[in-house]
């Protein structure tokens, strides 16, 4: 190889991050089971990336609005339904679901399988959200309607309806 040919040729990024399959921090809330791809620690807190399996007829999380972050959901398998506001919207596989900031929102399983997506958390303030509850189940305390609130008021966001 010539020396002009060593400095053009591709080279290996340090700073590429690569999660394989079944690799990444796992997190369990109740029958939902989470995998965070990404949680901004190499993307400079621009994006975190997780992938949820939702047990079939899984509720949701309260519906909530984001106040700094946009969330993306893509579904890979199954049927999510999100919920903005009063509407419905039923996610096959290949649908994309995006909520901006202020968005009142939530989803469910309401199938008979399990349903996997894929979202995104630009900035990536919210995977800590996930990992408070986590730590909440493993203390043994419940996740109740103000738990979860007052655990989302810490990342910006907040029950779009009374948590009560």
């Amino acid at each position: 190889m010539t020396e002009e040919a060593k400095t053009t040729a591709p080279q290996a990024d340090p700073a590429v991050w690569v999660v394989g399959p079944g690799e990444g921090e796992k997190i369990v809330l109740g029958s939902t089971r989470m995998r965070v791809l990404e949680d901004g620690s190499h993307t400079g807190h621009r994006l975190a990336i997780a992938e949820s399996v939702l047990a079939p007829h899984t509720q949701g999380p309260p519906q909530h609005r984001h106040g700094l972050h946009d969330e993306g959901f893509y579904v890979l398998s199954g049927t999510v339904r999100f919920t903005v506001g009063d509407e419905d919207h039923d996610a096959t596989a290949g649908t994309l679901v995006m909520v901006p900031p202020g968005t009142p929102h939530t989803f469910a399983n309401p199938a008979d399988e399990p349903a996997v997506m894929l979202s995104t958390f630009t900035p990536d303030l919210y995977v800590q959200y996930f990992r408070d509850l986590r730590e909440a189940l493993a203390d043994g305390r419940p996740l109740t309607p103000r738990t979860n609130a007052d655990t989302m008021s810490r990342y910006a966001t907040e029950p779009a309806t009374d948590p009560a």
